[in-house]
């Protein structure tokens, strides 16, 4: 038997972040993304709660990739002010390091569970309606994917005011990251109907708005619905969890600081090519796996189906490689870490493909990889 259920209430549209002056709550822990103060970001949110007479703790102690230190700070602050409520706002560190926080005070104190409304500054990680959050050990260069129901916010708003500003770098990294979301929900072995759904309108907004959104942050209307294609396509991977994609961008972004959706984006035409098995001297043939049809309506949903399914799918990995071409993504780890020494590189290769055939995201690809295989596109990337 398969389940799906959305346990988050979405708010989103002109004014979304309205929401904070109806809260019932006389007093929030403000979880937020220093990048959000400094900008005077915050301000759009302090000046509701403000309006509403809601009290305000900030915590801002987040960095990228958020290390289990961050987040037991982060326990200790929540569990002496007790609020009720937690509002995380920022990138995907931010809201994953609140998810961590609402956990780990809730283990050490069973009846503080406080309710958590996430708010989400890039479009791209989903986090605001994912049972996942991602935290890191930098002495041991690891990652560590979590996932539990109990990690699930409450609420999420989407107001594009906290994305217009983002810069078109980031944008590019996120709105890959979005892709990369939904084209490994939809091929999972987990995938459904419903998460199938989300993920074809999750990639048909991405095809028509990324490259929008990308050259003006002025253009408002691209920026909104790229907010919404990351949370569509979050809500996908929630139900339909992701790939190998995803298993090797992690240890990539683990052992070298690659950001997430830049390692996604380098990773992904070489991850649906490994997948299809479909290479540049193949021949059609009479049955194909089933990824390779889902791969095949992808591309007609982008618009780039070609005659049958071998040129449609080589179609589709030539749209990634234009995607990253265009917003200036580098193509590979060389190019993306220019200090790192090829030698250095291949010496982590061995590690990192354990890491990633552990990787939780990884069991649910299309197709079973082999370390030597992991190795192989590891290697390719250089």
């Amino acid at each position: 038997m398969k389940e799906f259920h959305i346990n988050t209430e979405i708010f989103f549209g002109e004014r979304a972040l309205d929401r904070l002056t109806q809260l019932p709550y006389k007093n929030v822990m403000l979880i937020s993304d220093p990048f959000v103060v400094k900008s005077g970001m915050i301000k759009l949110l302090t000046s509701r709660l403000d309006s509403a007479m809601i009290q305000y703790e900030l915590f801002t102690d987040i960095v990228p990739d958020p290390p289990i230190e961050k987040v037991i700070a982060g326990v200790s602050v929540a569990l002496k002010l007790h609020a009720p409520c937690l509002v995380a706002v920022g990138g995907g560190s931010a809201i994953d390091t609140a998810k961590a926080i609402r956990k780990f005070a809730n283990q050490l104190e069973k009846d503080y569970f406080p309710h958590l409304i996430a708010i989400p500054t890039t479009s791209g990680t989903g986090s605001e309606v994912t049972c996942f959050a991602v935290l890191s050990d930098p002495e041991k260069g690891r990652k560590y994917p979590l996932a539990s129901e109990d990690l699930i916010p409450d609420e999420a708003i989407l107001d594009e005011e906290l994305v217009k500003s983002v810069p078109a770098s980031v944008t590019a990294d996120t709105g890959m990251d979005v892709l990369t979301h939904a084209i490994e929900a939809y091929v999972s072995t987990a995938n459904n109907e419903f998460s199938g759904a989300l993920a074809e309108k999750a990639v048909e907004i991405s095809g028509q708005f990324l490259i929008r959104s990308y050259s003006s942050n002025e253009d408002t209307h691209a920026r909104r619905k790229m907010h919404i294609a990351s949370c569509l396509a979050g809500l996908a991977f929630n139900s339909a969890s992701l790939g190998l994609n995803h298993g090797m961008a992690h240890q990539l972004g683990a052992n070298f600081h690659i950001p997430h959706g830049r390692a996604n984006a380098i990773l992904l035409p070489h991850i649906i090519e490994y997948n299809s098995g479909v290479k540049p001297t193949n021949r059609s043939q009479k049955e194909y796996d089933p990824c390779v049809r889902k791969y095949c309506n992808l591309a007609r949903i982008l618009g780039v189906s070609n005659m049958n399914e071998v040129t449609t799918v080589r179609s589709l990995i030539s749209y990634m490689h234009f995607l990253n071409s265009d917003m200036q993504i580098p193509s590979r780890v060389s190019e993306a870490c220019p200090k790192l020494t090829e030698e250095e590189y291949m010496a982590a290769i061995d590690r990192m493909a354990d890491a990633a055939l552990a990787d939780g995201c990884t069991a649910t690809n299309p197709r079973v990889p082999t370390k030597e295989e992991v190795i192989a596109i590891f290697k390719k990337i250089w």
